[in-house]
Order: structure tokens, then C-alpha cells, then sequence
């Protein structure tokens, strides 16, 4: 993996700059908070309907799908976004259920860089919790030990 660049660090800081978008964070936090739609059908029938909560599906989820696309064009240092970030782990855990309905609807690759990012970000926290537990194990096996103090 290439060292993440100043460009790099830009680039995450404008993303984050689009998230502090005031109807962006609505948006986010009604996905998280209060949409529950657990099917396809229901998301077509309550959600795209042209409004506020069309909206607010809409830019939740293309939001991801772009940051998503950045990543997989390699645009976007993969390292560099998932070690601040995990947003995007929930918010997928919110698709899962629908994802599948909504692809034969709508096309097989509907929000599929959304899917495929967050299977990356995962990986990617699996082996950094494997690298620090191991940094942790040896930190503990190399320090040295303390004779007990006698009373």
C-alpha cells in the first residue's frame, strides 16, 4: 500500500467537509436513527416518493456509493479513510436486509462500491485489531518483571 500523500489527507478533509453539510447530516442521522425499512418494497412504496425522506435515502446512501467509487478507483487512500471512520459500517448494516430486491429492481450494481468498501473497511479493522493484539502481547511479554517488594 502507497503512503497516504498531502492530496490524500485533502481529499479526506474535503469529504468530511461535505458530511458537516448541514442537510447531509440530517440525512445521515434519519438513516440511522429512524428509517427502518427492512424491505424493498417498502422503501419503494414509503421512501421514493419525492419527499423529504426520498431525499434523505438518497443522499445517505449515494454519499456512500461516491466515497465508495473514490476508493475502488483508487482515488481515495483506503487506510487513510477507514482509520477515521465507521459510519459506513453502520450505515450499510442498514441495506443489508434490502439490498438484494432493490439490485434486481433497479441493476445488479446498485450501491455495490458502498458494499464492497465497507467489506474492505471491515478486513482492514480485522487486521489491525490482529496487529495490535500481537504489538500487545509482545509489549507485555518484553517488560521486564518486578522482584516483589518485601514487608
Amino acid at each position: 500500500m502507497r503512503k497516504p500523500t498531502t492530496a490524500d489527507a485533502e481529499l479526506l478533509l474535503y469529504l468530511y467537509e461535505i458530511r458537516r453539510d448541514p442537510e447531509l447530516r440530517r440525512a445521515r442521522q434519519w438513516f440511522l436513527t429512524e428509517f427502518k425499512a427492512a424491505s424493498w418494497s417498502e422503501i419503494r412504496a414509503r421512501y421514493l416518493s419525492h419527499s423529504e425522506e426520498d431525499r434523505w435515502f438518497r443522499m445517505t446512501t449515494s454519499f456512500w456509493e461516491m466515497v465508495g467509487a473514490l476508493l475502488a478507483q483508487g482515488v481515495l487512500h483506503p487506510e487513510l479513510f477507514f482509520d477515521h471512520t465507521g459510519e459506513d459500517i453502520v450505515t450499510w448494516e442498514r441495506c443489508k436486509s434490502w439490498i438484494a430486491d432493490a439490485r434486481a429492481d433497479i441493476r445488479p450494481t446498485y450501491l455495490f462500491r458502498f458494499e464492497r468498501m465497507v467489506e474492505q473497511h471491515q478486513a482492514y479493522r480485522a487486521r489491525t485489531i490482529a496487529a495490535y493484539q500481537a504489538a500487545q502481547k509482545r509489549v507485555t511479554k518484553a517488560a521486564p518483571r518486578r522482584p516483589a517488594r518485601k514487608r
